[in-house]
């Protein structure tokens, strides 16, 4: 309990009072229109996520955007548990159709920011002179400040007291470049940079997992997460970063399907196959195909990326019948057959 208690003393901000010790903003891009397809906006599946990590630790959350008011999210699907919790809340979709302007909340205190990704971050966040302002403060008055996906594309240029850039020398992640090679045709020869050349650039050291699976870096109070599959992990590590303790939690089905394939990636690849085997129902069949699926695009010629991804198809393959991923299979292992 004492230690706890310290925690929270050690990384509350400086200039805080006890209301803002319990308080968390989550910026979304307003850069939005029609599900994504005129223009991007901000990732749903993250702002819920986090939102609930958040509420269930027991911190007051708002919500704010450039502008203020409603944002679009791109198409994302309302019955994943997270995304139907946080609409079935009358107080969180209140937040989210009346986001608060960022400049309206720069005066005031919050423990930690967390900024939410989505490609339409690329587009209006890291140009806003106010939330570049308000991270700088948050984080040197002794605050975390955290993003994911896109999101941590704010963090570039972010200018210290005494002339440091937030981002020189510290550990970060964010969507890779192979990840928008992948992912991002549609709208990233629109950005200003792709956001892992861009943190490079800032004088960061980049670091990514194999693509879509959790990665998070915490460098001190800087949290970043990858991709969308990282946004659960971001948040809990931005909770530690404030030093509280961690509710209980139990992990998403897609979670558990992304940490199923980091097993199987590593060393206990028997134990992930045999979990899945034992109940496929605990996991995103859908999720894990497809992870394969473009595992085996993106592969080249690694034979070892090859070899995972028809290991990855083949085992969804039973409960996920669909003439692209048998086709994907039998390319896959013509490629393999060639390389001997």
């Amino acid at each position: 309990m004492l230690s706890c208690a310290l925690g929270l003393l050690v990384a509350a901000p400086a200039n805080a009072t006890p209301e803002a010790n319990n308080r968390v903003l989550l910026v979304v891009s307003g850069h939005g229109l029609d599900e994504g397809k005129a223009r991007p906006g901000f990732e749903m599946d993250e702002l819920s996520q986090a939102y609930v990590v958040f509420a269930d630790n027991g911190l007051q959350v708002d919500i704010a955007s450039p502008s203020g008011g409603a944002v679009v999210a791109d198409r994302f699907n309302p019955n994943k548990p997270y995304n139907s919790r946080f609409l079935a809340d009358p107080e969180a979709a209140a937040k989210l159709t009346s986001t608060r302007a960022i400049a309206s909340v720069g005066n005031e205190k919050y423990a930690a920011i967390f900024i939410i990704g989505g490609k339409g971050a690329m587009f209006d966040l890291p140009v806003n002179a106010n939330l570049k302002t308000m991270l700088a403060e948050t984080y040197q008055a002794g605050g975390v400040v955290g993003a994911v996906c896109h999101g941590p594309a704010v963090f570039m240029n972010v200018p210290l007291k005494g002339g440091a850039s937030l981002l020189e020398g510290r550990s970060v992640t964010g969507f890779s470049n192979e990840e928008e090679a992948l992912f991002g045709k549609g709208w990233a020869p629109s950005f200003p940079v792709l956001l892992e050349s861009g943190l490079r650039g800032s004088g960061a050291k980049f670091s990514e997992a194999p693509m879509m699976l959790s990665h998070v870096v915490t460098d001190g109070r800087l949290v970043t997460g990858q991709n969308p599959s990282s946004t659960a992990a971001a948040a809990e590590a931005v909770i530690k970063a404030m030093g509280r303790p961690l509710a209980p939690r139990q992990p998403w089905a897609d979670e558990r399907s992304m940490a199923l394939l980091s097993q199987m990636l590593g060393d206990d690849n028997a134990k992930a196959r045999a979990s899945f085997n034992a109940d496929p129902s605990q996991y995103d069949v859908p999720l894990i195909a497809m992870w394969g699926f473009f595992r085996a695009q993106s592969a080249g010629s690694d034979r070892d990326a090859l070899t995972h991804a028809v290991e990855v198809m083949e085992l969804t393959s039973p409960h996920f019948k669909r003439p692209e991923l048998t086709t994907a299979i039998a390319e896959a292992r013509g490629k393999l057959a060639k390389m001997q």
